[in-house]
């Protein structure tokens, strides 16, 4: 399956459009690929609670799972601003129950200035079920 940054990144980008960020105005768009060959998005969607606020990447990873999709085989996270956006610890957690560690994760900014990384380099130590037994 070819993975085509290009598209990720816009698709990712145009997913903040439907952010809803009324608190911080940190608007953050998520593209996945899935096993499935479809790519899903999210924005973050924040609460005046903030404890039940859900970022983005959670946001695209419920959807595409909720669709049927089982694995995701990359993911573009980007932000409305110059840095580059890195995901919560909750998000790493949920990215390892359905990403393979070699994945692809793509770190892009509002210009599409981007760093590539393998889940593995963003989460070394995930918990898996593997810790269960």
């Amino acid at each position: 399956m070819e993975i085509n940054e290009q598209e990720l990144f816009d698709i990712a980008y145009k997913a903040m459009d439907n952010a809803y960020t009324p608190y911080s105005n940190y608007t953050v768009g998520a593209a996945i690929l899935c096993d499935d060959g479809k790519i899903y998005s999210g924005g973050n969607i924040e609460n005046a609670s903030y404890g039940l606020t859900n970022c983005a990447e959670r946001t695209a990873i419920f959807k595409a799972i909720s669709e049927g999709a089982k694995e995701i085989k990359a993911i573009t996270i980007v932000n409305g601003t110059s840095e580059m956006s890195k995901p919560c610890g909750a998000c790493r957690q949920v990215m390892s129950e359905f990403m393979k560690a070699d994945a692809p994760v793509f770190l892009a900014n509002n210009t599409n200035q981007y760093k590539e990384f393998t889940f593995k380099e963003i989460l070394p130590l995930a918990f898996s079920d593997k810790d269960m037994d």
